[in-house]
């Protein structure tokens, strides 16, 4: 394509289509292969993007992705998303990634590693990124977790179950006292452990 645009880059459908053209059997097959990606239950990424990324503000919304697909598109946003530091970063800018439900990249095994790096990466290109969970048990469960956690400059906790707390404290040394700020603490008062 010699002057691609949003309205007329090429999508998925057009391969597929080109592949069928070649007459060819393994052509055909990976047509083949393709399909369910085309035409099929996963066509999800075989259409032009509605999404403007050049917004100050963009969110991603993979709520609605079925769980075959979701590992793909969290792989799809950080991609999207480091990018974008790349090219602020470029032009002196800071940029601010915030991860709704940060447990759930943390449950499988590539995206886990993925996030750790990303991480990692971000911090030292200028980006800012933050995890936000409600659920402190599987987020610490991770094997990942303490990657993300050493890498991070702090911690901000809000109120705590007695599982979540117990937790907490043995992973980030914190004394009772201080625990005692995330047990029925008010709305929006917690506790801010810094990275030493």
């Amino acid at each position: 394509m010699e002057k691609p645009f949003k309205e007329n880059m090429p999508i998925l459908e057009d391969f597929y289509n080109i592949l069928l053209e070649q007459n060819n059997d393994k052509a055909t097959g990976i047509a083949t292969r393709l399909e369910i990606y085309v035409l099929g239950s996963m066509n999800v990424f075989n259409h032009h993007t509605n999404v403007n990324i050049d917004n100050r503000i963009v969110c991603f919304d993979i709520k609605e992705l079925g769980s075959t697909l979701k590992m793909l598109g969290m792989l799809i946003v950080q991609e999207t998303v480091w990018g974008r530091v790349a090219i602020n970063r470029n032009s002196g800018k800071s940029t601010r990634y915030y991860i709704d439900e940060f447990h759930l990249l943390l449950k499988d095994e590539a995206t886990a590693k993925y996030s750790v790096e990303i991480w990692k990466r971000f911090r030292k290109w200028g980006g800012i990124p933050t995890g936000i969970t409600q659920n402190v048990q599987d987020f610490l469960a991770s094997r990942e977790v303490s990657n993300i956690v050493g890498n991070s400059d702090f911690i901000y906790m809000l109120n705590q179950n007695a599982e979540d707390r117990a937790v907490l404290a043995k992973q980030l040394d914190i004394s009772k006292h201080q625990l005692s700020y995330v047990t029925n603490s008010n709305e929006g008062e917690g506790l801010l452990f810094l990275a030493m």
